[in-house]
């Protein structure tokens, strides 16, 4: 005799999973996007009353409202320093990218290059670029060449080693199989290689172009006559700590809206490196 048919229990509300989610209050896109401003909304907020409420001296940190105010009474000599030195800077990042990508394919794909290249190339990066100005300066004189060399010598490294790295990324498997099927090095480097360093090489471009301001910046306070940096050290001799602190902005924001452009620019390329990311936010 079979026994009688039992039938489940149904789940209380609390534990039915099969209810539709809520749509959230904020999509994620635009968390994306507000939360950068929020944060530095914030952080310049807290920096203005940190000085208001500790009666902070304005020759020891000038509050944010008088950062701007700076900006705009000097609007004309910060503008034409910031298009000199965002000048010396392109020129000399330019530079970077032709000679870091053409150093970093042939270190990654030849290793008898790497043998001989890198210990000089990592022994070069090693010198402090303050040092290397007053050689500059001996041999261009005062001005914009010392600044884009420098911009140049500092940005270059990075560029050339993630290239190299990701020429270096590819399994000997993949090698094997591909010179089994008849690809010479060449068309492995052009199918596989090349492809697979571009998201390191879009990666060490906006680190690269940071340290190219870097550079300019250092060339510009030691051996030059224009600039962010000449006007920084003008105004720190007048001590106008706002001026040097409006410099310091200008900068940091002409190095963000460069990395922005590169960050776009790698998402539209390497599209299909970045695609998983997209989970993690």
């Amino acid at each position: 005799m079979k026994p009688p048919p039992t039938f489940a229990r149904p789940l209380p509300a609390k534990e039915r999973t099969d209810r539709p989610r809520r749509a959230p209050l904020v999509s994620a896109p635009l968390v994306r996007r507000i939360t950068p401003w929020l944060v530095t909304a914030s952080f310049f907020i807290l920096w203005e009353i940190v000085c208001v409420v500790f009666h902070v001296d304005t020759f020891i940190l000038p509050k944010p409202s008088q950062i701007v105010v700076s900006l705009f009474q000097h609007y004309p000599a910060i503008t034409a320093n910031a298009l000199q030195t965002l000048y010396t800077t392109l020129v000399g990042f330019a530079l970077a990218v032709a000679v870091g990508l053409f150093l970093g394919m042939l270190v990654g794909a030849m290793p008898p290059v790497y043998n001989g290249i890198y210990p000089v190339m990592v022994g070069l990066n090693a010198i402090p670029k303050v040092a290397i100005v007053p050689i500059l300066v001996i041999w261009f004189g005062i001005g914009t060449v010392p600044a884009i060399i420098t911009a140049f010598v500092i940005s270059f490294f990075p560029i050339m080693v993630n290239v190299a790295t990701g020429l270096a990324t590819i399994e000997p498997e993949m090698r094997d199989v591909l010179r089994s099927l008849g690809a010479r090095r060449w068309q492995i480097l052009r199918k596989v290689g090349i492809p697979r360093a571009m998201p390191y090489f879009f990666a060490s471009l906006k680190v690269a172009v940071t340290l190219a301001f870097i550079g300019s910046i250092v060339a510009e306070t030691v051996a030059s006559d224009r600039g962010i940096g000449y006007l920084m050290i003008a105004a720190s001799a007048r001590f106008d700590i706002t001026l040097v602190f409006a410099g310091l902005l200008v900068v940091a924001l002409m190095g963000i809206a460069m990395y922005e452009v590169f960050a776009y620019v790698e998402r539209r390329v390497t599209f299909w490196a970045t695609r998983g990311n997209e989970m993690l936010t």
